[in-house]
């Protein structure tokens, strides 16, 4: 995905999370989404490129890095827990979605229940 439309992309996924919202704690050249205040995603281009930062388990974290080179670790956060996405691979618009949501998922799944915007063990899946 080339340039901003991977930033634009991981945003508009965001539009369809419940309870995110985006917050610039950091000011200027930072957009942070949150989900009841804790942090799923983080964009900048303070890198001199537009990159996207999401969770991840460490094992996917792993995976994802030596099959994508457009993934590294977290710029500036948790190398075990944090990626980074970067344009210009050969990411595509759903493996970006995938991955917002996982992130976006993780966050939640660590929430108390009554704070838990969506059921992360069922959120997505169609009803049968």
């Amino acid at each position: 995905m080339k340039g901003t439309k991977l930033q634009e992309q991981a945003a508009a996924r965001t539009q369809e999370l419940p309870g995110a919202e985006l917050t610039r704690p950091f000011g200027e050249g930072w957009e942070v989404w949150k989900v009841r205040g804790k942090v799923f995603m983080l964009q900048t281009d303070t890198t001199g490129e537009p990159i996207v930062i999401l969770k991840a388990a460490p094992a996917d974290g792993r995976a994802l890095q030596e099959s994508h080179e457009d993934v590294t670790p977290g710029y500036h956060m948790n190398k075990q827990h944090w990626i980074t996405l970067h344009p210009g691979g050969e990411l595509d618009a759903q493996t970006v979605d995938d991955l917002v949501t996982e992130s976006y998922l993780r966050v939640v799944e660590n929430l108390p229940k009554k704070q838990q915007p969506v059921n992360p063990d069922t959120f997505g899946q169609l009803a049968t």
